[in-house]
C-alpha cells in the first residue's frame, strides 16, 4: 500500500486563498523577528526548527494522524524528497532571518520578486505549464523590474539569490511530493530535530545559548515561533498542491510587496526611486495576470 498523496481536492479558488494567506503572514513576518533582535540569527533560525517540530507533532497527534505519518516515513522514495525540502527550507529560513538582522530587507524583497520567475520558469520546463500572451508580457515586466533592481543594489546579490533559489526549488519539491501540507511540515521539521535540538541544548549546557533567558518575553517569542511559522508554511503547501506552479509564482509578488512596505515604512529602510519602479513593473504585471484570469475563466470549457 502506497503513502499516496493526500485527499485534497484540486480547487483553485481554495488555493488562491491559501497561499495568498500564507505570503500575505510572511510579508509582516520582520515585525515578529525584530523583537528577537537580541538573540543572534543562526541561533534563532535553530529554535525556529525546533519549535515548528514540537507543535507539528503535537498537531499531528491531536489530528489522529500518526499511522499516516509512519507509512509516508516507511515510504523511502518520500522520506527523501522530504529530506531535501526540509534542508531548502530550512536555508531559507536563516538567510531570511540574517536578512532582518543586518537591515537588508530591501534585498531579501529582491529575492522573493525573483522567487516567481523561478516558480514560473519550473512551472513551463518541468511541469509542461503553458503561457498565455498576457502571462509572458507580465514575465517580461516582471523579469525587467528584478533585473533593474539587483543593477541598483550594486552589488551581487547573495541574499536575494540564495532566498530565491531555496524557496523557488522547495516549492517545486512540495508540488511534486504527494503529502498533505501538515504531514509534510511535520516529517521535515522532525527530520531535521535531532540536530537542531542537538544544539539548543549544546548552547544552554555551555551557557552560550539565549534560551532559557531570564526574561519571559524572550522565552515565549522563541516558543511561539513554532506555531508563527507552521501555519503559513502549512498554507503554502496546502496552496501549492491546488493551483498551478505558474499561478503560484505570481501570488508570490505580495510576499515582498509587503515586506519593502514594513522595511520602510516601519523599520526605516529607504524606499528609492528604483524601489518605486520596481513596484510599478511588478504591480503591472500583476494586473496583466489578472486580466488574464478572468479572460481564461469566460472561456467555454
Amino acid at each position: 500500500m502506497s503513502a499516496g498523496p493526500s485527499n485534497e481536492p484540486h480547487n483553485e479558488t481554495a488555493g488562491i486563498i491559501y497561499a495568498a494567506a500564507a505570503y500575505g503572514i510572511w510579508g509582516v513576518f520582520p515585525l515578529y523577528w525584530e523583537l528577537l533582535s537580541n538573540v543572534p540569527p543562526l541561533e534563532l533560525s535553530v529554535h525556529r526548527m525546533v519549535w515548528c517540530a514540537f507543535f507539528a507533532a503535537g498537531v499531528t497527534l491531536a489530528r489522529g494522524r500518526f499511522s499516516a505519518l509512519w507509512r509516508i516515513v516507511g515510504t523511502r522514495k518520500l522520506v527523501l524528497a522530504l529530506a531535501l525540502s526540509s534542508v531548502l527550507i530550512a536555508t531559507n529560513w536563516t538567510i531570511y532571518i540574517y536578512s532582518v538582522a543586518s537591515a537588508q530587507l530591501v534585498e531579501a524583497s529582491l529575492g522573493y520578486y525573483i522567487n516567481p520567475l523561478l516558480s514560473i520558469a519550473l512551472g513551463v520546463f518541468a511541469l509542461g505549464e503553458k503561457l498565455s500572451r498576457l502571462r509572458l508580457l507580465a514575465i517580461v515586466l516582471a523579469a525587467a523590474a528584478v533585473t533593474f533592481k539587483a543593477f541598483a543594489i550594486g552589488h551581487f546579490p547573495w541574499i536575494a539569490i540564495g532566498l530565491a533559489l531555496s524557496f523557488g526549488f522547495y516549492g517545486y519539491m512540495r508540488k511534486l511530493t504527494p503529502v498533505g501540507a501538515l504531514d509534510g511540515l511535520a516529517i521535515e521539521t522532525c527530520l531535521l530535530l535531532p540536530l537542531t535540538l542537538g544544539a539548543v541544548l549544546f548552547w544552554t549546557l555551555s551557557g552560550t545559548g539565549t534560551f532559557p533567558a531570564p526574561d519571559f518575553r524572550t522565552n515565549a517569542l522563541l516558543v511561539l515561533a513554532g506555531p508563527m511559522t507552521a501555519i503559513p508554511l502549512a498554507l503554502f503547501a496546502a496552496g501549492a498542491r491546488r493551483v498551478r506552479l505558474s499561478t503560484l509564482g505570481f501570488l508570490q509578488y505580495l510576499s515582498p510587496s509587503l515586506t519593502l512596505l514594513v522595511a520602510t515604512l516601519i523599520l526605516g529602510e529607504r524606499f528609492t526611486w528604483s524601489d518605486a519602479a520596481t513596484f510599478g513593473c511588478v504591480w503591472l504585471a500583476l494586473i496583466l495576470v489578472a486580466v488574464d484570469g478572468r479572460l481564461t475563466a469566460r472561456e467555454p470549457v
